[in-house]
């Protein structure tokens, strides 16, 4: 796909050149909190369905940059395709997010999966990336994305979400070779799973390592950061005649964020618990920073939106390379036109920080 983009700000944020304003994109930013969303999801009537139509995929993904002057679109899936795919049968409750009817409970589960092939079984992905693609027809960059290899493993180990961890934790503890071994499938995995996103038209990636500030210590070298340097050792960086620029976000990663930048990546997440100045410190200018206003924050009036804002760009300070982001996910409770104030903030403070 050689189509010429009409608004590169992003790529070239990524890239830490410069820019005349700082590019937004919210994390989550197709979901419950859009009327026209809930719509869609009612029609395709479960959430695996939506994720595995192609169509309806790009139908939300496009939803938002109809509403707002967002800087790139990001793909519509799930952090759990991949374990889907691997035979542990994802599902949704209502009100309990994700659980698996075939979670890993032994040594046998996790060498049963290493041998899958998951890549027929995940056309529906990149399907949904090529039809992106054109039908974004240059207007934006398209973002793919994964879970960590640590994330994802942590809800195939428990069954479902949780809060502590306690067999993920515990396998680390009294099998640490067989929890190796399970995330270096999911490194393998991932990383053709990426990389066939980029070959269907992905022009940025992002890694979510949502769980990575639960460990600790050499733990979380390890169990964490390791495998997501290996999939970036493996990733394809330049696809028709461009980089393909790749974030890492590490909910609570704090002073992690100065190891973190010497993976290699081009960019790092941070949540909104440090400050893009700290940030900006850890990493000495060596990446670029994506983020960070806390999501609760759109729940609050206009006014205090646009100081959020404010805040944020006077943390990340002057000079390129900041995407402006929340510190996670947008959370469905907030009113679609308090997004449309955060980025109309951003449109207008951030050129005062940029001298292009």
């Amino acid at each position: 796909m050689t189509t010429v983009l009409k608004n590169d700000l992003l790529l070239r944020a990524l890239r830490r050149q410069p820019v005349p304003r700082t590019p937004v994109w919210i994390m989550r930013q197709a979901g419950r909190y859009l009327p026209e969303y809930r719509a869609v999801r009612e029609q395709a009537g479960d959430f695996m369905s939506l994720c595995s139509n192609p169509e309806l995929a790009c139908e939300v993904t496009l939803q938002p940059l109809r509403r707002f002057k967002l800087d790139a679109a990001i793909l519509f899936s799930d952090i759990l395709t991949i374990p889907d795919a691997l035979g542990l049968e994802l599902y949704f409750e209502t009100g309990e997010g994700p659980k698996f009817r075939k979670p890993l409970r032994n040594s046998s589960d996790i060498r049963r999966i290493a041998p899958i092939d998951i890549e027929s079984r995940l056309q529906y992905v990149f399907a949904a990336v090529a039809l992106i693609r054109q039908q974004l027809a240059g207007e934006v960059p398209l973002i793919g994305f994964s879970g960590s290899p640590w994330t994802v493993a942590t809800y195939m180990v428990e069954g479902g979400s949780s809060r502590d961890f306690p067999r993920t934790l515990g396998l680390a503890k009294e099998q640490p070779a067989l929890l190796d071994e399970l995330l270096s499938t999911l490194v393998s995995k991932t990383t053709n799973y990426l990389n066939a996103q980029i070959e269907s038209g992905a022009q940025a990636i992002q890694i979510f390592d949502t769980w990575g500030g639960a460990l600790e210590g050499d733990d979380y070298r390890r169990y964490s950061l390791e495998p997501m340097q290996r999939i970036l050792d493996g990733l394809i960086r330049e696809r028709d005649g461009h980089k393909v620029p790749v974030i890492l976000f590490t909910k609570g990663a704090g002073e992690r964020l100065a190891t973190m930048a010497d993976t290699g990546c081009d960019a790092l997440g941070v949540d909104w618990t440090t400050t893009l100045a700290e940030a900006r410190d850890y990493t000495a200018d060596k990446v670029a920073l994506q983020g960070n206003l806390n999501p609760a924050v759109l729940k609050e009036s206009h006014t205090a939106i646009r100081e959020g804002v404010a805040g944020v760009l006077a943390s990340y300070g002057t000079g390129p390379g900041h995407v402006f982001n929340l510190g996670h996910g947008i959370t469905p409770d907030v009113k679609p036109e308090h997004l449309g104030v955060l980025v109309d903030a951003v449109h207008e403070l951030s050129p005062a920080y940029h001298s292009e």
